[in-house]
Formats: structure tokens, sequence, C-alpha cells
């Protein structure tokens, strides 16, 4: 994934936004991601989501409404209405600077926003929310302490998600006059619907009537046990593998050709803005590769020596198969327990033979068989398994020839 920051001009002041593109440079079609009510577009849902769409070939924007975040302009005199415009506007950019955007994906009350602009964009042929309301007013309820202040004196300072914000009553106003239900019932495009049963901010029931008045394609996925913000990182891969697996059947031509490997059998991809986290390119597979957070990473994939030990895991299983099945043995299952470490050859078992001494890398392969086999068949795949063509490679002389593009 590669990341540019772009500033995006509108009446008055202008839009901080993030273009998130496929590794390659290749885009099959853009998306705009529209953040929640008083968040940003650095919330990590967002990140990971714009992440993962891209690995399907997606570009993706995501911006900070009106007053917040990085965006100009101050969130008393924002209204729905404005955020709205905020989205075609951005989608304006789009189609002048790039292409049309042909999906809209929009959290929350963002959700709300990405229903009512896509009623105002030809270009949209997908939409997807998450947790988002029914009724757009029904974000009044955060701020329910205030509404009397509201009306009485026309503004006033209230406490959402532990931060004070200014609300005017012609944000009030605004969002009563919207009738969001009426708006889905005239989109005749995909729409999936993401929703926590569990969501204390904005109840499942909204779910239910978004997709009631939706037509068909229209689909619901269950995020079972997340809270409305999805703070949970598992949650919000979740959401945005669901969405990526979603999209491939409104936009299949997405899974083809997501990268040039140049030849090779493997490119990896890494920029520097995303910290650790770098995407794992085959001609026909993608993957995330990360580091955990205690050396700094985000954890969004195994790490480099996790994934060293699933290529010896993986291939020491594939070889134990081949074997048994051409001797005709009753092995059910394997299972290969794999664990780096650095030990020093005094640290070592008596009977591995090791010429070095001092510190040197140490892989610990368990197996564990399922099946009924004997115990001299148990001892033959015990050694098979040390015969598997990673196993040999990486116990060999092995020349790593690094070049320069």
């Amino acid at each position: 994934m590669k990341t540019t920051t772009i500033e995006i001009a509108k009446s008055e002041g202008s839009l901080f936004a993030r273009l998130e593109v496929p590794a390659n440079g290749k885009v099959r079609h853009y998306a705009i991601f529209a953040h929640c009510f008083t968040c940003n577009s650095n919330l990590s849902v967002v990140r990971y989501i714009s992440r993962t769409l891209t690995n399907h070939g997606f570009g993706v924007v995501r911006f900070d409404f009106t007053g917040l975040g990085r965006s100009s302009g101050e969130f008393a005199d924002s209204n729905f209405s404005g955020n709205v415009q905020d989205l075609i506007t951005v989608a304006e950019y789009l189609e002048k600077q790039y292409e049309a955007p042909a999906m809209l994906i929009g959290h929350s009350l963002g959700g709300a926003a990405v229903l009512a602009a896509a009623a105002q964009l030809d270009s949209i042929k997908a939409i997807v929310t998450i947790g988002a309301p029914a009724e757009v007013d029904h974000v009044t309820h955060l701020f329910a302490d205030g509404l009397n202040e509201i009306e009485q004196t026309g503004s006033a300072e209230v406490n959402i998600g532990g931060r004070p914000f200014r609300i005017k009553k012609q944000f009030v106003d605004d969002l009563k006059s919207r009738n969001l239900l009426e708006t889905v019932k005239g989109l005749k495009i995909p729409y999936l619907i993401m929703h926590s049963p569990q969501d204390l901010t904005v109840g499942i029931e909204n779910a239910a009537k978004l997709y009631h008045a939706a037509f068909h394609p229209k689909s619901f996925i269950s995020l079972d046990g997340a809270d409305h913000l999805l703070t949970n990182k598992i949650d919000a891969i979740y959401v945005a593998d669901m969405i990526g697996t979603w999209a491939g059947k409104y936009f299949p031509e997405l899974d083809e050709d997501m990268i040039s490997t140049k030849g090779e059998q493997v490119v990896v991809h890494l920029d520097l803005e995303n910290n650790f986290t770098s995407e794992v390119f085959t001609p026909h597979h993608t993957l995330i590769a990360d580091e955990p957070k205690s050396v700094g990473g985000e954890d969004l994939g195994p790490s480099p020596y996790e994934l060293l030990n699933a290529s010896l895991g993986a291939c020491t299983v594939m070889t134990l198969k081949m074997y048994a099945q051409r001797k005709g043995w009753d092995l059910q299952e394997v299972f290969c327990y794999l664990t780096y470490s650095k030990k020093h050859t005094d640290d070592l078992p008596e009977d591995l033979e090791v010429e070095a001494t001092g510190q040197i890398d140490h892989i610990q392969k368990t197996l564990e068989f399922v099946g009924d086999l004997d115990e001299k068949q148990r001892e033959r795949l015990k050694q098979i398994a040390s015969k598997c063509p990673v196993h040999k490679t990486l116990t060999s002389p092995t020349i790593i020839d690094t070049k320069l593009i």
C-alpha cells in the first residue's frame, strides 16, 4: 500500500485526506471512507479497512470532516448536510484528479452521510455502513443533556466521548430535517450493513430498519461482541476482511493480478508511514506481515520469524502427508509446532551434532501424529520430517544474492 497526503479545497477552507493505493500503484476502483461522529480519519478501524481494500485493488480516500482532525473550519459551524457536502467534494476531487469513486464506506454517522451522498453520486456502485443510525437525529442522544440549553441559547458545549464540543441549534435542526430511511429506499445498489448486537451507542434495531428499507442486493453481517468504535483490533480487522471479501462479489475483477512480482516468486512491500506493517504478495495470494507491539509494530500479521517457522511447518506436514500416502500408512492428521530462538551450543541436547560454538539460531520442531501408527512408523516419519525441502534449505549453505532495481 502507498499513502499520499492530499488537501482538498472547498468553498471555505480545505479537507485533509489520505489516499491509499495498492503497492503496485494500479487502482481498479476508488472508494471513500467517512469516519464516525466527532472521530477522525486516523481511527484504527479506518486505517485497517483502507489497507485491506488496497489489497483488493481499491484506491481509498479517508478524510477528516470539516472542523475535525486536520481539516479546516470549526466543528460548531458544521452540520450533517455539511458532512454530506464534504463527501461530495471528495468525490468530485477524485473524479477530477483520478476517477469517480465506485464505493462509499461509512462508520456511525459517517454511515448515514454516505447513504445520503450516494443518492447524489451516479458513480457509486456499492455502499457499506458500520454501526450506522437509521434516523439521523438519533445522534442527539449523545448530547441529550445539552438539548435544552441549545434550544434556549442557540448553542451549548457538550461532552462526547470524553471530549468537549460546541453544538449549535442549526446542527440539531438539520439532523431533524433528514429522513434517512426514505433515502435508503431510493438506493438500488448493493448495500452491506455491519452492526454489533452489543452496540450501546447505536442500537442493533437501527440495522434492522436499514435492512428493511433497502432493496436487494442487501447483506447483513453481525459484529458480535464488538463495541461501537471497534476498539478491539480483532473486530476492526474482521470488518476490513469482510468488506474486502464482499466487495469481490460486486467488483470481481479486483481479485486478479493484484501486483506484479516482476517474474519472482514473492514481493514484499512496505510504505514507511505504515510502521512495520508489510504486504506480502505471490502471483495469486497476499498476506500481511508485521512485528508485535512489544517491539514497535502493530501486530497486524505474523512476524518475519513466525513466517519462517510457518514455511518450515507447512513444508514439513505436506512432505509427511505425501510420504504416508505413498506408504499406505494410516496417518490422518499432523501437527507441527515450531519455535525459533537463539541458543548457546552448550545448552543444546548432546545428541545434536553441532560443529559451531557460541550462540546459534535454533528452531524447535515438535511433531504430533494422529492415526493408527506403530512406533517404527512414527520414528520413520520423524526422520522424513527432516528431509522436507525447506528444512534442507535452512540447514544447508544458502546464498542470498541482493541486487538493486
